[in-house]
């Protein structure tokens, strides 16, 4: 169990030339309330449900918890999940020290695309690729548990 700090951005331009790693995630949520968002995933062939606390005031700092369970479980635990799936292929992508994980998503949220960077200090410094746009940390409408209810077709 830990606290999980990142950044969250607005993708512009092209980023896959700097890209490494592609994996298809499909989500759902068991729960979405802020106080503790409950997701179930199946990330390329492996399966996790994972538990997240509310975010601090600046929306960069939260509680994480996640563990790996057989896929099998996970598609059985997708039946009872909120309407509403995530699915996006997660992109990775170093720049300086770090590696930024860009979600393309599919579906009702095509179009949208959204680059997170894990820090251990909310100020920690870190390279800017070109490609990075927009700082979106906080804004709730980007949470993936708000894009299952409000999709960024609809925006």
């Amino acid at each position: 169990m830990g606290q999980e700090i990142e950044r969250k951005f607005l993708v512009r331009g092209d980023f896959k030339p700097a890209a490494f790693k592609a994996t298809r995630v499909i989500q759902g949520y068991l729960s979405s309330v802020p106080e503790r968002t409950v997701r179930v995933r199946v990330k390329g062939d492996k399966g996790y449900i994972t538990v997240k606390g509310i975010g601090n005031a600046s929306g960069a700092s939260r509680f994480e918890w996640e563990k790996e369970i057989p896929v099998a479980e996970v598609e059985s635990l997708l039946d009872l999940c909120e309407p509403g799936v995530i699915d996006k292929t997660r992109y990775l992508a170093r720049a300086g020290s770090h590696v930024y994980e860009i979600d393309e998503f599919h579906g009702e949220n095509e179009g949208l695309v959204v680059a997170e960077i894990e820090l251990v200090a909310e100020d920690e410094r870190f390279e800017r690729p070109g490609w990075l746009g927009e700082e979106v940390t906080g804004e709730s409408r980007y949470y993936n548990s708000m894009l299952m209810k409000n999709p960024y077709k609809n925006w």
